[in-house]
């Protein structure tokens, strides 16, 4: 019985009990994890996927984490530029043992479904589950330190205000306006009217007439 499954972008063929190197998983050394990613199964007669198997797992454990072989990268420009670059690269792996092939009841199983480079889910809920848990921490946390004292109880609330006073009576009305101003004293009655204007003086009398003409000159 043999199955192929799909991780890190790449297809593998399996059976139970091969050890196999894969794209890094996040999960630690002697964890199990779940491949629900299954696109052939051959039992007792082949069924495949479209694109996938529903339902359908493979079960491995892993043995180590570690890092592939050394790939070296030289790159060299054109003539008359002399330049060279070498790189190396090593791919972080994971290593797993296939311990089952399941044809149903994959999310039953309980065991958490492989997560390429991005942590694993804890609950499993089928393939479709999307759902990505954190890390487990290193280190177990602390025990909570003691038992806070318990709160004391709050003080009854201070006694009733007194109630307010009453308003005084508004003051005294006020006093009545002053008597009414005295009527304003009638107009005097306008000025006897003025007299008429006395005649003006007839003009004076005509000039004298002029002097008698001058006498006429004698002849010498």
């Amino acid at each position: 019985m043999f199955a192929v499954l799909k991780t890190g972008g790449k297809q593998y063929k399996v059976t139970s009990g091969d050890v196999i190197k894969v794209e890094k998983l996040a999960a630690n050394q002697g964890e199990t994890v779940q491949f629900n990613d299954i696109l052939l199964i051959q039992g007792k007669k082949i069924s495949v996927g479209s694109p996938l198997i529903m339902d359908a797992a493979v079960q491995a454990e892993v043995v180590a984490q570690i890092r592939g072989e050394k790939v070296i990268n030289f790159v060299k420009r054109r003539r008359k530029h002399s330049s060279q670059r070498t790189k190396g690269h090593r791919q972080y792996l994971t290593v797993l043992r296939v311990t089952n092939i399941l044809e149903s009841g994959a999310a039953k199983s309980g065991i958490a479904s492989a997560q390429h480079g991005a942590g694993f889910v804890t609950t499993v809920s089928g393939r479709d589950n999307k759902a990505v848990a954190k890390k487990p921490s290193a280190v177990a946390k602390k025990p909570a330190a003691v038992a806070k004292k318990p709160a004391a109880a709050k003080k009854p609330a201070a006694v009733a205000k007194k109630p307010a006073a009453a308003k005084k009576p508004a003051a005294v009305a006020k006093k009545p306006a002053a008597v009414a101003k005295k009527p304003a004293a009638a107009k005097k009655p306008a000025a006897v009217a003025k007299k008429p204007a006395a005649a003006k003086k007839p003009a004076a009398v005509a000039k004298k007439p002029a002097a008698a003409a001058k006498k006429p000159t004698t002849a010498k």
